[in-house]
């Protein structure tokens, strides 16, 4: 009777431990997180699955093994402003990023996408009227040339208002120019977003005064800014200094001069190389930034948004660092841009074509490391897709 009763126990518990084992699995994966171990075929439910809709390299979500561990000497920018881009204008490929994916109010670097379909859709030589809405419905303290109802320039001269004087008035003009109201105007934009490659970008008007709806990414912008540079009206307007603006009912002749400081030569801020581009600021939106450069065959594209008056010294790291990556006007070879690179204490990785990886699992010498949303090793935390890191980095296994 006793031996019966012990087995009947075992029994009991044998049948327990099963249970709740099989009750445990369903809430942590028991596949190897690995590549190349026995459960490889299962191995995206672990450490260097994608982190869906977060991804700046979100088209390639495979894991990436590192074998070496020598950093390069090429240190990575550290940028203030809270949205930075880095593009190569000529592949789209993102050199650095930070922040990419993430919303902000543009301001007036809205006027690119502005630029770019009135380039598309008119003759310089058209004649823009500018109505009584387009010249009163701005905000206070909005720039404008003073326009007036009835008042008319060319489309090349409502142009060279639009982006070297950042005219507000005159946005509206060509808006209403090409699309008959502001509304039909921003409807385009949106529909030339998303042709672009654009994702997260809404406008509702042509010159980025502050409105809760009116938004993009910097990555976006990046895009938008490409295919602006692409256009030789739109690059030959953005790389110019000064522009005479005929005489109109209450302003006399004048020159505007383009707001952008590392055009001008005669500027501290001066940058060569630096072909154009286009500022931005509201109180909502912060400073914006927008610059094409080219060098030694390299074209970049820096878009550098919520920006506390750091756009110029960040867009200045930011193309020192793409054209040293780049191998242009460097002694940083283009070689020393793959793999590990170490800024401060900060560790950043570069994949074989030269983008930095974000929000993306690397391993080297059987040890997992998490590059987050801006590039930055995580330590200490636990990464988006639910695993712990150590104080190294390391993911806990």
């Amino acid at each position: 009777m006793t031996k019966k009763t012990c087995r009947l126990i075992s029994l009991i518990i044998g049948f327990s431990m099963c249970a709740s084992t099989i009750a445990y699995a369903t809430d942590i994966p028991t596949v190897s997180p690995f590549p190349g171990s026995a459960q490889e075929t299962q191995a995206a439910a672990g450490p260097g699955a994608a982190v869906s809709g977060q991804a700046d390299q979100s088209t390639d979500s495979k894991k990436e093994t590192a074998d070496s561990t020598v950093a390069s000497t090429l240190s990575v920018p550290q940028i203030s402003s809270e949205g930075a881009v880095l593009m190569d204008a000529d592949t789209g490929t993102l050199l650095y990023s930070k922040n990419s994916e993430t919303r902000y109010y543009p301001a007036s670097i809205t006027k690119l996408m502005t630029a770019l379909l009135v380039a598309e859709r008119t003759n310089l030589s058209d004649t823009v009227t500018f109505s009584k809405t387009a010249t009163t419905n701005l905000e206070a303290g909005a720039v404008t040339l003073n326009m007036t109802e009835g008042d008319k320039l060319t489309v090349e001269q409502s142009l060279y208002g639009l982006m070297l004087k950042s005219a507000n008035d005159v946005a509206n003009g060509l808006a209403e120019h090409v699309s008959g109201s502001v509304s039909s105007f921003a409807q385009l934009m949106n529909a030339k977003a998303k042709e672009l490659g654009c994702t997260n970008t809404n406008f509702v008007n042509p010159n980025g005064l502050n409105n809760s709806n009116h938004y993009t990414t910097p990555h976006d912008m990046a895009l938008i800014a490409k295919a602006a540079f692409q256009n030789s009206v739109v690059r030959n307007v953005c790389s110019t200094v000064s522009y005479q603006i005929p005489a109109t009912k209450k302003a006399g002749a004048r020159t505007v001069t383009m707001g952008h400081k590392m055009i001008n030569s005669s500027d501290s801020r001066y940058y060569p190389g630096v072909v154009g581009g286009k500022t931005g600021y509201t109180s909502a939106a912060g400073n914006t930034l927008v610059t094409y450069a080219e060098k030694n065959g390299t074209r970049l594209i820096v878009v550098i948004m919520k920006s506390k008056s750091t756009h110029y010294d960040d867009t200045k790291a930011l193309l020192d660092y793409g054209f040293a990556l780049k191998g242009s006007g460097s002694s940083v070879k283009a070689s020393a841009s793959s793999g590990w690179v170490q800024s401060g204490e900060q560790w950043f990785y570069y994949r074989e074509d030269g983008t930095m990886a974000c929000n993306y699992w690397v391993k080297t010498n059987e040890k997992w490391y998490y590059l987050g949303s801006d590039g930055v090793m995580l330590k200490d935390t636990v990464t988006p897709d639910g695993y712990r890191l150590d104080k190294s980095g390391v993911w806990i296994s």
